[in-house]
């Protein structure tokens, strides 16, 4: 039986909530109506506890005064997103009942959350019901209540939390939005995540995600008016930021004046805490006439505008673009802006940041590959260090077949992607493929990195070497090295060579380089790519 708890117990309960939200931040997400800047509840409130939770282990543990402090400081700091915004204000309220004492029973953190729900509710010019406010209200009311009959913590909290529950299956009754989009409020249920973490540090209870899947929205567009008229949205953009540095002629009525100036010029008005620091959120036509009146009273910080009908239309265009999964697509993995741009001309559908210095990690690739949308995804990993990295992501990708074609470097994987045939079956392209990379001899020109003898060569830091499985080149001059490293890949046959250089190549140089060997092999084509990869002058591929 838990009784009391002090301060060190509070702010593992914080940290638990965090914890909890964290790993059912995506969730909370999935329940947003619409995923305009101020709907991604989840991520709000997350941002928010984090600001809140980092602000509190910054304070003395030990000392409750201190710690409460904390929590409302970084409530304010960290708020964002209406919910989010909700959220500190139900902090900052609690803390104010759990500062007064050091030892807190169910009785004073019953006072707490209803206070939390009162501050909350006075922050919120137009108090709508079926939101987290409905949340924290009901449930703090029936905490009140059973807390006189339950001293012990763990009993309490599972009855707060069942009535939590109740409330929160009960919104979309009291909102239709929610009840047409079939969702429960995304704030109130965040709120119920966060206090089902602190329930689980007090029980000793592992936390997990809920068990409730994901909800899939079916709300077609033509469906829209009917919810929300986002097409007709009356107030467009979004803005947020802190008012600070007050003048000390500032008084509590010149912030009341503005929260009313700003319900002229739009909705959704959040205007809370106090002269030192004051929290904005509205959504306006106008954000330059509310700065504009921000100014009159102090200094600007953390200044945030989106606009919200922007984000409306992409949500719909990506929406519409997931839909359809198409049969074939790749994904490529290099280093330098040329590289990618040559990889996305192509037709490879994602250009993963890496290559010899920069592996990239089994969930890059995964990622990936999902976000290319096929039901058949060839990789192409272009480096012998991240083939089995690819093997590995293949082995966790359930959502489509995925094929792993290994090129060992940049120039075979281009070569790859020049042979790729998505008409053809996935046995014809691993064989067109494959046989496209046997046939091509590949090489790079780098820089020794420390002094060593290798493949019969002495080298020393910073000599320029040609390297064509082994090192075959050696000098000080990146042209020289490069030639010798293509005649090393020549052969009688051969009818192209292709220069990839890298960042710390001049075009100029390369062009001269490119004329050189032009010169010197007449009957073959000598072809110049601006590559841009860091760490190697030049790629050479010989077929």
């Amino acid at each position: 039986m838990i009784v009391s708890i002090e301060s060190e117990k509070i702010l593992e309960m914080f940290r638990g909530g965090a914890k909890n939200l964290q790993l059912n931040k995506e969730y909370i997400d999935s329940l947003n109506v619409f995923p305009v800047p101020d709907g991604d509840t989840g991520a709000n409130m997350m941002l928010t506890l984090n600001t809140t939770l980092k602000q509190m282990e910054a304070s003395d543990a030990s000392n409750i005064v201190s710690l409460c402090n904390g929590l409302s400081v970084g409530a304010l700091k960290g708020a964002r997103g209406n919910s989010g915004v909700i959220l500190s204000q139900i902090f900052r309220g609690m803390a104010q009942v759990l500062a007064e004492i050091d030892i807190i029973n169910t009785k004073t953190f019953a006072r707490a959350l209803k206070k939390g729900a009162e501050v909350a509710y006075a922050g919120v010019q137009v108090p709508k019901e079926g939101t987290i406010l409905t949340v924290i209200r009901m449930t703090a009311d029936y905490a009140m209540r059973v807390s006189i009959r339950n001293k012990d913590f763990i009993a309490f909290f599972k009855l707060i939390l069942k009535q939590g529950q109740k409330v929160l299956d009960d919104t979309p009754n009291m909102l239709p939005v929610l009840k047409k989009a079939g969702v429960v409020d995304a704030g109130g249920a965040g709120l119920l995540v966060i206090l089902e973490g602190m329930y689980n540090v007090l029980a000793g209870i592992e936390m997990k995600e809920v068990e409730t899947p994901p909800v899939q929205l079916n709300i077609e567009e033509d469906d829209l008016d009917d919810i929300h008229d986002f097409e007709n949205i009356k107030f467009a953009y979004c803005t947020e930021f802190f008012i600070v540095n007050a003048p000390p002629k500032t008084t509590l009525s010149d912030i009341d004046k503005f929260r009313d100036k700003l319900m002229e010029l739009g909705d959704c008005v959040l205007v809370i805490g106090g002269l030192d620091m004051i929290k904005v959120h509205v959504h306006t036509n106008n954000p330059d006439k509310v700065l504009s009146l921000a100014l009159k009273i102090g200094e600007l910080h953390n200044l945030k505008i989106d606009n919200m009908l922007e984000q409306f239309r992409e949500m719909f265009k990506n929406k519409e673009a997931a839909k359809i999964a198409k049969p074939v697509g790749m994904v490529a993995i290099c280093n330098g802006e040329g590289l990618k741009t040559i990889f996305k001309e192509l037709n490879v559908d994602v250009v993963i940041e890496g290559g010899q210095t920069m592996n990239p990690s089994v969930e890059d690739i995964v990622g990936a590959i999902e976000k290319v949308n096929a039901e058949v995804v060839y990789i192409l990993p272009n480096n012998k260090n991240i083939i089995m990295a690819a093997e590995q992501a293949k082995g966790l990708v359930e959502s489509c077949e995925v094929v792993v074609i290994p090129t060992k470097d940049v120039p075979r994987g281009v070569v790859a992607a020049m042979n790729f045939n998505p008409e053809n079956s996935i046995e014809e392209n691993v064989e067109t493929m494959k046989q496209a990379i046997s046939v091509t001899r590949s090489g790079q020109v780098t820089h020794a990195v420390r002094d060593i003898e290798m493949d019969g060569y002495n080298l020393h830091d910073g000599d320029i070497i040609g390297i064509y499985g082994n090192i075959v080149a050696k000098g000080k001059s990146v042209a020289k090295v490069t030639k010798e490293l293509v005649a090393k890949l020549m052969g009688e046959d051969n009818y192209s060579i292709t220069l990839y250089y890298g960042a710390s190549t001049k075009a100029e140089e390369a062009e001269a380089l490119q004329a050189d060997l032009q010169e010197k092999y007449p009957f073959v084509d000598v072809i110049l790519y601006n590559g841009g990869q860091q760490h190697y002058y030049y790629y050479v591929a010989v077929e």
